[in-house]
């Protein structure tokens, strides 16, 4: 049998044991046994790691406490340090070239407010702003200076490497984004406060916020051109870094005139250092060592070194401080500790995730019926955090889809990326149809944001918990793929119990006739 062949099958095995079994249960790993080949190398847990004083488990995750990771008192400063050189620059541009009065409309999911006359008023575009008076002012200069010097620990091969990674586990890792990442992350009760009143994440237009993060994840992932100074991935960086600074200085301004509005003191600044770090840490270190683990997938060791650097790069270009982020194990612990520390939901966390849930349900492009998006977040975020997030719990059917949907995906994945040239066709493919998807007009946003300043927080604005909605599902999208992977999962099952009845039979037989 060929290294290829036995690099499969033992995977299989794996994803037997992760997704059937369970890490407590396995009788033995295989992971032990593709260490001793030489051809590849699996980023694997530790199957047989032994509890202690050590050990913690948060959100039914385990890991063990070291002293490199962070105490609550420790991340407490982070919560109180932000990017004040782009809140700086902001102030110059709205010199400038002052913001419209009034904010966007919140209650439709297209984006731009039209004139009496019928035109579209022209957007304001803060990267442009600041790129044409970069030269006219000095601060304004230092902000286009800093982002425009890549960093000396930028290695643009690997970069490209860490944005191929996304597109191999494509359609796993926008469920992760979807589920673990956007709505798992409605855990963390200090952001939530901050996205509340912003009202982006209500019932009708959750949909289409969720679309305009996920165009920015596609920008900065689409090709290294993209992320490169100049590119339309840095350009969205650069406009997200404004935008967070707009929502800063809109929200700290309504505190200072009604101190109940919000507590810098009980939440900290808002958009504040720590805020930014769990949100580059739930697109990159939460894949890695949650959301796609729990969908039976491990990224090799060189993958999870490429990703977390394109998102150690993203994070420069934010503001973000990128210590944390300076190798897998360091963004690993951070990620521990925010978990222990800042994942603690609040009712508002309930009405943002059940929000989610709700404007995804029976929606193009991945038509999933509301069963089967609760069950997805509860695989993904485990009962404890599904409780208190107020997760509705659907019946074992919807579990069985998911559980088909993971054998699926994942060996998808294992096959395409085992052979480079299924691989390289693989990666192209989904990058053409995942950017397709957010252009189309009926399924996605129909034009690429610009990420202006549409969801303005206000003394009257909160976000309520919308209704659930009756939609007529027109596909069986997603959901197929569940019933692929259980028919696949039967099948296999049935003939290898076939397989081996009939090798025994003749095992008994051929004794049987010997002994004649």
């Amino acid at each position: 049998m060929s290294n290829r062949a036995i690099y499969i099958l033992f995977h299989f095995f794996e994803i037997f044991n992760t997704i059937f079994l369970g890490h407590k249960l396995r009788l033995f790993s295989f992971s032990s046994l593709l260490a001793k080949i030489p051809f590849r190398k699996m980023a694997i847990p530790n199957l047989f790691r032994r509890s202690d004083e050590n050990t913690r488990t948060a959100w039914g995750y385990s890991f063990q406490w070291t002293p490199e990771h962070l105490s609550g008192e420790q991340m407490e400063p982070m919560k109180h340090s932000y990017d004040r050189l782009a809140d700086e620059c902001l102030t110059r541009l709205n010199e400038i070239s002052p913001p419209p009065q009034k904010a966007l409309p919140r209650t439709t999911d297209r984006g731009a407010q039209n004139s009496k006359t019928g035109k579209e008023k022209p957007k304001r575009d803060l990267y442009l702003l600041l790129r044409d008076n970069a030269d006219k002012d000095d601060k304004l200069a230092e902000l286009w200076n800093q982002v425009n010097t890549v960093p000396d620990w930028v290695d643009w091969d690997q970069i490209e490497r860490g944005q191929e990674v996304f597109y191999r586990y494509g359609i796993p890792a926008l469920n992760a984004l979807g589920f673990e990442s956007l709505l798992g992350g409605m855990g963390a009760g200090r952001i939530v406060e901050t996205l509340a009143r912003t009202g982006g994440f209500s019932a009708k237009i959750a949909r289409h916020r969720m679309f305009e993060t996920t165009q920015f994840v596609f920008q900065v992932t689409m090709s290294l051109k993209n992320i490169q100074p100049g590119g339309d991935g840095f350009a969205s960086a650069v406009r997200v870094r404004l935008l967070h600074a707009a929502v800063r200085a809109r929200i700290l301004n309504l505190a200072k005139t009604r101190p109940d509005y919000y507590s810098v003191e009980r939440f900290g600044v808002p958009v504040n250092d720590l805020d930014c770090i769990s949100t580059i840490g739930s697109f990159s270190t939460l894949l890695v060592w949650l959301s796609l683990p729990r969908q039976g997938i491990f990224l090799r060791e060189q993958e999870i070194l490429d990703y977390i650097a394109l998102w150690r790069l993203v994070a420069y270009y934010l503001g973000t401080p990128t210590k944390p982020f300076e190798s897998p194990e360091k963004a690993r612990k951070m990620m521990e500790s925010i978990l222990v520390y800042e994942v603690n939901p609040t009712e508002m966390s309930k009405i943002l995730a059940n929000n989610i849930i709700t404007s995804l349900e029976n929606t193009p492009p991945a038509w999933g019926s509301r069963g089967f998006l609760e069950a997805t977040a509860r695989w993904l975020n485990g009962k404890e955090l599904s409780d208190r997030l107020g997760i509705g719990t659907p019946g074992y059917y919807y579990y069985g889809l998911v559980l088909g949907y993971c054998i699926f995906v994942s060996l998808w994945c294992y096959v395409q990326r085992t052979f480079l040239y299924l691989d390289r066709r693989h990666i192209a493919r989904m990058r053409r149809h995942f950017w397709k998807i957010i252009l189309d007009e009926k399924i996605g946003l129909g034009e690429e944001t610009k990420f202006d300043f549409k969801y303005v927080p206000g003394y009257d604005l909160t976000t309520e918990q919308g209704g659930k909605v009756e939609r007529i599902k027109q596909n069986f999208g997603i959901e197929l793929l569940g019933f692929l992977g259980l028919a696949g999962a039967t099948v296999t099952t049935a003939a290898m119990g076939t397989i081996g009845y009939v090798t025994y039979l003749r095992a008994q037989w051929g004794w049987k006739l010997m002994e004649m």
